[in-house]
This record gives structure tokens, sequence and C-alpha cells, in this order.
């Protein structure tokens, strides 16, 4: 979005002519504090149409395809008489200037003239020493394509250009085949000859973005600690079973989980020691009273992690309904914000997948992340027995704790208080 007197301040710092030629360039807008770029989803007004203050020039997309960096120049703009003529020349040059990250702008929509690309010579051979330059004018390509270009060395001066005036576009130099070359002579150098490629370069979106910079920001800034336990899991599997066959005697897809139960014996735990119930927020420690629980779920953008509100006032068939929901509509991609914005702790659990020990990254203010593996048969002592051991069925957890907030003996007593409701599962059912 825009309007009349945005362009003016913009015409005034970029004024190119004597006379009255105000114009300016359009810089994709930030629609969030962490934006750093977005996707054009559609233009509202047509080059050469004029608009006035309140008026929507472009709608964004905060995740799209295009990749355009915030800043960078996506439209020409002018006020009402001035002269345009150096429209074309104002667009070639923010299309030149380099974008300065990996993720380059895609290219530049006009909204008062078109800019024509340079001419090209597609029939002379490519520079022996710039695959992306032919020996000639320029090539009217986007940063990003040429980039990609050099990489796998892709000859510019053999794509035709999809994008606005025939400018090569990164999708242009993706889909490139060398049997889709044109007539162009190749040179007479033997090294010369494309390399293969083996790799798949897929586009950062930003919630993938978001993950990288959030735990990267958690591990260099908050001091991680790690506490390990063997949990005893015979009696909650034996209770599991048991309710499992009742369940389903109602209804066949009411199956309790392992993870229901942690989720409640974590819930119960956060009751006994509330320290661990805890963020981090500067100037105050904030303890809950109540237990909101993330509970991470991998999805094809990345992980996210809904929150079962209040785990510990819910039984286990409540519990497993719930997650159950917000793990499915986290798949689909239709959580609400309040659905996975918050919460007080997090729950990651990859025993599924064989997993039976890791750490994971605490998820800021929260001070606490519990990493859950696979339960495993594991030969253990028993006195009681004849042979002296026998087998159990174990479950290795790590808290992950933020010493700022839960001193390692708080972190000790959470895990003990963990440990004791899950080998004494009916206890959190009194």
């Amino acid at each position: 979005m825009s309007s009349l007197a945005a362009t003016r301040i913009f015409a005034r710092r970029f004024h190119v002519s004597a006379r009255r030629s105000a114009l300016s360039r359009f810089n994709m807008p930030a629609m969030s504090p962490t934006m750093s770029e977005g996707g054009i989803a559609s233009w509202k007004k047509k080059e050469g149409e004029s608009f006035s203050t309140g008026d929507v020039l472009v709608e964004i997309a905060h995740d799209g395809a295009k990749n355009v960096q915030v800043g960078a120049a996506i439209a020409i703009v002018a006020e009402e008489g001035d002269d345009i003529s150096g429209a074309a020349g104002l667009a070639a040059q923010a299309a030149a200037e380099p974008s300065g990250t990996e993720k380059a702008p895609e290219p530049t929509k006009s909204a008062e003239t078109p800019a024509p690309p340079p001419k090209t010579s597609p029939s002379q051979p490519p520079s022996e020493t710039k695959v992306d330059l032919p020996a000639g004018d320029r090539i009217f390509a986007s940063p990003i394509a040429k980039k990609i270009a050099l990489e796998r060395g892709v000859p510019l001066g053999q794509i035709k250009g999809s994008g606005p005036s025939g400018r090569i576009i990164r999708a242009d130099v993706e889909n490139y085949k060398p049997s889709q070359a044109s007539t162009t002579p190749a040179t007479t150098s033997t090294s010369s000859s494309l390399p293969s490629t083996d790799y798949v370069d897929t586009p950062v979106s930003n919630m993938r973005r978001t993950i990288g910079a959030r735990l990267t920001q958690s591990k260099q800034e908050l001091p991680h600690y790690y506490l390990t336990v063997s949990v005893n899991m015979d009696k909650v599997l034996k209770l599991r079973e048991v309710f499992n066959k009742s369940l389903t005697q109602k209804d066949n897809t009411a199956k309790l989980s392992v993870n229901d139960f942690i989720v409640k014996a974590v819930a119960c735990a956060l009751n006994d020691v509330p320290e661990a119930n805890s963020a981090w927020l500067g100037e105050v420690i904030r303890t809950y009273t109540k237990a909101d629980i993330c509970v991470a779920v991998a999805t094809p953008t990345g992980l996210i992690t809904p929150i079962v509100k209040d785990a510990g006032s819910k039984g286990l068939a409540t519990i497993s309904a719930e997650t159950k929901a917000l793990a499915k509509k986290a798949r689909d991609g239709k959580l609400q914000p309040a659905e996975y914005q918050g919460g007080t702790f997090t729950i990651s659990n990859l025993g599924m997948f064989g997993v039976d020990h890791f750490t994971a990254i605490i998820n800021p203010p929260q001070s606490c992340i519990l990493a859950v593996g696979s339960t495993e048969p594991t030969l253990i002592p028993a006195p009681e027995e004849e042979r002296g051991f026998k087998t159990a069925q174990i479950m290795k957890v790590t808290l992950s704790s933020d010493h700022r907030t839960v001193d390692g003996a708080v972190g000790a007593r959470w895990l003990s208080a963990f440990k004791g409701y899950l080998e004494n599962p009916l206890t959190f059912m009194l």
C-alpha cells in the first residue's frame, strides 16, 4: 500500500531532473517488524493508472514464492504532470543494484510506465569469463537469476525471460534445460560444457526463517543446561492397554497414546514445582499458575507447537482428543494464532521415530523443554527376582532448562516429580 503523500516524500528524495520530473521508486514494504522479504500477491493498479491517498496499489504476501527483499524497488511512481521520460532509466538502475543477500528481489514492476530491457544479442557467443553475460549488450535479468545462472553454468543469453518486459527471473533459470537452448553457437573451448546439477535448492519460507532465527537466538542467549533421567514405563503401558480396551468398545478412534500420559504428568509436576512453569521477561521472572503445554508437531513447512491449555485440569481422554485435533490442524495449516502462540512449557517427543535420547532447544521466553525418547526393553536390577534382574520398559527424558530462572536443584526436583507420576500413574487420577 502507498499514498500520494508518501510518493511526494520519495519524489524529493529521488529527484532526477531539473524539470518537473519527480520520479521515485516504490519499495517493498515491511508488513511486520520481523518481515525481511515477501511476495507480490496482486497489483491493484495498472501501469499508467493514477492513484490518490488511501488507494491500495499492491497486495503483499508475507510468504510468497517470489522472495522480494524488503526495501527492494518494485515500481516507479510519479505525480500527475511529471516528465516520465527518465522512468526506464530509473527502473534499470534499480534492477541493476545488488541485493545484499542471497535472496534477491524479483522483477521491478512500474506503476507509471514499463521499463523496457536493453537490447540483447542472442546470436553472439557467451563471454569466456562470465557465463551469464554475452558479448555485447547487458542481459536483462534479476540479480538472483544471475547468481543461480553463475552457480549452475547456465547461459542467460539462451533463455527467454518470462518476467515484465521479457526480464529473466529465477524460475526461468531453474527451469532451463540444455535441450531448450536456441541456435546460439557454442564457444570452441571444451571447458565451457555445462556442469551436471546434483542438488536441489529450496527457497526458505518465512516460517522456516522464523524458526531458525528464534532457535539461534535461544541457543546463543539462553544459558541451557540438561538433566536426564530414565523412567520405568511398565505401569503406564499396562494402564494404557486397559483404558484402550475399554475406550475402543465405545469408539474405535478413541485411543490414548503414551504422549497423553506424558502431558498429564508434566502438568502435575509443574503444579508440584511451579518454578519450572516460568518465563524470563528481562526485569521479572513470571511464574504461571496454569500449565499450558506446547506439544511439538512436525509439519511439511516446519515445526509448530500447538498448546493444550490448562492440561492439569483435564483428564487423559480430553488431553488425547485435544492433542489429536490440534496436530491435525497443524499439519493442515489451519491453526489459529491463539492455538500456538504462548504456552508455559514445551514437550518434544521423538520416541515414535526410534530416537532413544536427545536434547531440545528451549522455546523462549519459556524456561524449560522436555525431550522424550523412545521406550525400550531394558535389563534393570531386581533383587526381589530369583535371577537378580528383570526386563523393564525404560524411557529416557532430558529436561533443558534456562539457568536464569530454573536452578539445577529445581530442575532435578521437577524431574523427580515427573518420574514419580509416570512410574505411579494412578496418583494423577485420584
